[in-house]
């Protein structure tokens, strides 16, 4: 009842001061809200069909953003939210699902402008067959729509690349200055309040945008804000935007896992004065060179093997093992059934008094549905995996028994939990990340007395960093490995740090954007 209330809440703020463009000098700023968010590997073999985003039209959006809870922020302008879209990271994107998302954001933006402003929400590593660049072909197709009298504000994810064509045409642009993504909300709420300001002040469109193409290309394992020495690095970007004629700053580190020309870090900085910007921007860049050889790994490392037997002669419980080649919020396919079949081969695990050890997880929708038609408690024998990513190892046949079943979860639909020896396999129909306690202990699934709890992520997301005791990264296989040299690159610009190791110092000087629309005339 309470979700119900709030969204009536919303909706009649949103009625309210969502009305149409007036045109009158006085009236509030009209603000659009769109979106379309997806981290997809073109090393996987998985393809992204529309099915597998999650939207939000009109009204509903308001509900998506923590922030938009705040009436006073509503009240500050006319809202035209029309459609957001967003999916689990995955493989690429079909190009009939891009058309279809974007014609449709398209058709509802049309109807209510003029806009003052658009806030962009984008994730910034979207590919789509046989297109380069989806971010920026989205952007530039809204402004064919909306025109260049409007500011666009964008919002990303630092794991999002930024070509000169989304920097060009978005007058403002941030993202994240986390990893893990804590201050996702500050930054998307950051984007959108500079928006307003900018055009509540009538100063508009900044003056001057300074980019600066980085040539690094680093996993995000390895650029974790929780140690040195992406921690100081992007420290300074805070600071940097209280000087006086700069608005925001951000630096990308881009994703590693898609082979395409716009693949590697940027730097952005924008306000009103030249020589400011342009400073702020060089130095963030020059930092983020200086330091490029001292990223490491956010956990020790390890070959699968490595990570269990240090795992099982632990006494440290639980023991985390992250099976990181096939991450499905990195966009794996998520169903390697790789790292299972060898931990199922071991001799540890073969009696029911081994080390307990909870695996998360394994799509297996032939399994799923012998299982619900068996019941809880129930023998059942049944493949899982490898239905999309076979690359590394086949199908895997489990024997086990039926420990739980739950249904209803917005990723997986039906969860099931089989016991094969100690280990607790949990199988989905569709893929699901596992990334809070509650995802295990609604399946009857207690993480914290486990001895090892392997989970399909790359760094342990907070709650789980909280509640592990020891951790380790397991290199395994699959669409986002780890280990950048095992994959076929032939698109991305070299050379490119660490894969050309002795590459030459780049130019990092700032290179002034032209405000959107000045490079139309």
């Amino acid at each position: 009842m309470k979700k119900k209330f709030k969204l009536i809440i919303l909706s009649l703020f949103a009625i309210t001061f969502g009305c149409s463009h007036s045109g009158h000098k006085d009236r509030k700023p009209h603000i659009a809200i769109a979106g379309l968010g997806i981290e997809s590997s073109t090393f996987s073999p998985a393809r992204t069909h529309e099915d597998a985003f999650h939207t939000w039209e009109g009204n509903e959006i308001f509900s998506y953003y923590p922030f938009f809870s705040d009436s006073s922020l509503l009240q500050q302008a006319e809202w035209s939210p029309t459609k957001l879209s967003r999916s689990l990271p995955g493989g690429t994107v079909t190009r009939e699902t891009y058309e279809s998302l974007v014609g449709k954001t398209l058709e509802l933006l049309e109807k209510n402008k003029p806009y003052d402003g658009l806030f962009l929400d984008i994730h910034g590593a979207m590919s789509v067959v046989g297109l380069d660049d989806p971010e920026g072909d989205f952007i530039q197709r809204i402004r064919k729509v909306i025109g260049y009298e409007t500011l666009i504000s964008t919002s990303m994810d630092l794991h999002g690349n930024v070509s000169l064509r989304l920097a060009e045409n978005s007058d403002l642009i941030t993202c994240y200055r986390m990893a893990p993504h804590e201050d996702a909300w500050e930054s998307r709420q950051r984007a959108l309040v500079n928006l307003i300001d900018r055009v509540e002040s009538g100063k508009g469109k900044p003056a001057y945008k300074a980019w600066v193409p980085v040539p690094i290309l680093l996993p995000g394992e390895k650029t974790s804000t929780r140690i040195e020495p992406a921690k100081s690095l992007y420290q300074e970007v805070a600071p940097a935007t209280e000087l006086d004629g700069v608005i925001d700053a951000a630096i990308w580190v881009g994703y590693a896992w898609a082979d395409e020309p716009r693949n590697h870090a940027v730097v952005m900085a924008y306000g009103d004065d030249q020589g400011k910007v342009g400073q702020v921007a060089e130095q963030l860049a020059q930092h983020f060179w200086d330091v490029r050889k001292e990223f490491s790994f956010v956990a020790p490392t390890g070959n699968l093997k490595e990570c269990l037997d240090q795992a099982i002669k632990s006494s440290k419980k639980p023991f985390f093992i992250s099976d990181s080649g096939d991450n499905p919020t990195a966009g794996g396919a998520g169903d390697v059934s790789w790292t299972l079949t060898e931990v199922l081969k071991r001799p540890e695990f073969k009696s029911a008094n081994g080390p307990s050890l909870i695996y998360a997880s394994i799509p297996g929708p032939e399994l799923i549905e012998k299982a619900v038609n068996a019941g809880v408690g129930s023998k059942i024998e049944a493949n899982v995996g490898a239905l999309v990513d076979d690359r590394d190892a086949p199908p895997l046949k489990i024997a086990g028994t039926i420990k739980s079943i739950v249904q209803g979860d917005k990723n997986a639909e039906t969860e099931v939990v089989v016991r094969v020896g100690s280990v607790d396999i949990i199988v989905t129909k569709k893929r699901k990340p596992y990334h809070t306690e509650a995802d295990f202990t609604r399946l009857g699934l207690n993480p914290r007395e486990a001895d090892i709890v392997m989970v399909k992520i790359g760094y342990l997301v907070p709650e789980l960093y909280n509640m592990q005791a020891d951790w380790l990264l397991a290199l395994t296989p699959g669409g986002v490995d780890q280990d950048l040299e095992r994959l076929d690159y032939q698109r991305i610009i070299r050379p490119m740090f660490p894969l050309d190791k002795d590459m030459e110092d780049p130019d990092l000087s700032a290179r002034f954007i032209p405000i959107s629309g000045t490079q139309q005339e």
